[in-house]
């Protein structure tokens, strides 16, 4: 994703947080109205997960692609008595330190959606195995096919 598509993807987010509209029914039942938008979907969240993954993976070889050659310059620099080597080696230290930053932030949002789709799956279970009628008996699949 492009730094154009991120900030695009933040402000229409940010759009849609202003539209939404919590505990309402549909407009024609003479609720609030307004179109359900917080939806979320196992395989979004599958995807979005796959890509903080992916992202995390790039940073790890592409972040770091240049550090021994930095390190190497670095050296080479300070042995010759130029204080540009250190500057050097501590703009390569604290380039480490962005990326892995970066890096555990992308394995952070990964391993939280894939654990918000376990998560939610579970509930799903949870609900759909534990519905009851009105008089209180569980409503098990062959129940629930009796009133279809």
């Amino acid at each position: 994703m492009a730094w154009t598509e991120w900030e695009q993807a933040q402000a229409s987010a940010a759009e849609k947080a202003a539209q939404t509209r919590l505990n309402t029914v549909d407009a024609g039942t003479g609720g609030g109205g307004g179109q359900r938008d917080l939806i979320v979907r196992s395989d979004e969240l599958g995807a979005l997960g796959s890509t903080a993954y992916q992202l995390r993976e790039s940073l790890a070889k592409d972040g770091t692609h240049a550090d021994d050659a930095t390190t190497a310059a670095a050296t080479a620099l300070k042995s010759d008595g130029l204080a540009t080597g250190s500057a050097l080696q501590e703009l390569q230290d604290a380039w480490e330190t962005k990326v892995g930053t970066l890096k555990e932030a992308c394995a952070h949002i990964s391993n939280h959606l894939d654990y918000t789709k376990a998560a939610h799956a579970k509930e799903e279970e949870k609900i759909s195995t534990s519905m009851r009628d009105a008089e209180g008996k569980l409503m098990t699949v062959s129940r629930i096919s009796e009133f279809i």
